[in-house]
């Protein structure tokens, strides 16, 4: 028996609602991959020191990026190396280095493999120090760093703009 064209027309409707639909891969494997570029990109390109609230770094312009380093934090009350308490502030004396401080350094440098072309130069540390304490302090804390070997040494600033009035984010050395 032969179908009307109407029948037909409602048969070919119908086949058609029944085929499952095709996923465009070419176009989501696209959107992936950017992603993918983008992740790889963006990683790795700003390190964010994590500040103590008890420690208000003092302003600069510089754009260098920081290294991972170890960290001595200074504040009002202690010195902290990798967020660990050394000693207190009031328990130091007039010497040019502060024992305490000295003795954990010397332990984190015994600790670590050190290349002679760290040797020649000196390990890498960081120094976070409140924007009130005394130069006299700070500069007992960098002339410990460096009698332990830690002579390549970066104070922590928070960045801020530069004279065209650019913004600058994140802390920088």
């Amino acid at each position: 028996m032969k179908q009307s064209l109407r029948a037909k027309r409602m048969a070919k409707h119908h086949r058609r609602n029944q085929k499952v639909p095709k996923l465009n891969l070419v176009s989501l494997m696209d959107i992936f991959t950017i992603l993918v570029f983008f992740l790889l990109v963006n990683s790795s390109d700003v390190e964010v020191l994590t500040n103590d609230k008890s420690i208000k770094l003092p302003a600069s312009i510089a754009d260098t990026v920081p290294e991972t380093t170890l960290v001595v934090m200074v504040n009002d009350e202690n010195i902290l190396v990798g967020g660990r308490p050394v000693t207190d502030i009031a328990s130091i004396g007039e010497d040019p280095e502060i024992e305490p401080l000295l003795a954990e350094l010397e332990y984190r440098a015994s600790r670590r493999n050190i290349t002679p072309e760290q040797q020649a130069k000196g390990l890498p540390i960081t120094i976070m120090g409140d924007k009130a304490i005394p130069y006299t302090l700070l500069k007992q804390v960098m002339n410990t760093c460096a009698q332990a070997g830690y002579r390549d040494i970066a104070l922590a600033v928070n960045k801020t703009a530069d004279k065209r009035g650019e913004a600058l984010e994140g802390a920088v050395q």
